[in-house]
């Protein structure tokens, strides 16, 4: 799967508020900035949320009722996204496109339905560039699965 990144950075909303769900403003925002999202993208949230990986439970952020916080899309940004932008998929440094206090995976409901992939557990985003760069994503085969690992390669011009 290859394509070109779009990296929506909402590093300073997320350390205000670990539950953030990125916005179709957030999505507005980067399309001020740098045009309309391209045919064919793999839009990522850059939560900052990555530097937290080696720190045990502080990536999954789970409270004392064991619910998760941690950022991730918003339903109106990913209806949006599938709707109208023609995406290949998304992505996030966190654990889940669903922000972690959502139930029912709403997000994964709307991008997974339209046919489109997911991203989740990004290693490190902050190399990449708002635009300009593109994404090489190498699934594992699973046959009959949902789900799996991927080697994400990023080529920046």
């Amino acid at each position: 799967l290859f394509g070109p990144a779009v990296v929506i950075d909402v590093s300073r909303e997320a350390a205000e508020n670990a539950d953030y769900a990125a916005t179709l403003e957030d999505l507005q925002r980067w399309e001020s900035d740098h045009g309309d999202i391209p045919s064919g993208a793999i839009v990522l949230i850059r939560s900052g949320w990555a530097q937290r990986w080696r720190q045990g439970d502080t990536y999954y952020n789970v409270d004392a009722e064991g619910q998760l916080h941690f950022p991730g899309f918003g339903e109106e940004a990913a209806t949006f996204l599938v709707n109208e932008r023609d995406i290949a998929g998304i992505g996030v440094d966190t654990g889940s496109v669903d922000p972690g206090n959502t139930a029912g995976f709403p997000v994964h409901g709307i991008v997974n339905g339209s046919g489109r992939y997911h991203l989740e557990n990004l290693a490190d985003l902050s190399a990449l560039p708002e635009s300009g760069s593109y994404l090489v994503v190498a699934p594992i085969k699973i046959q009959g699965g949902s789900g799996g690992q991927a080697r994400v390669f990023a080529v920046i011009p």
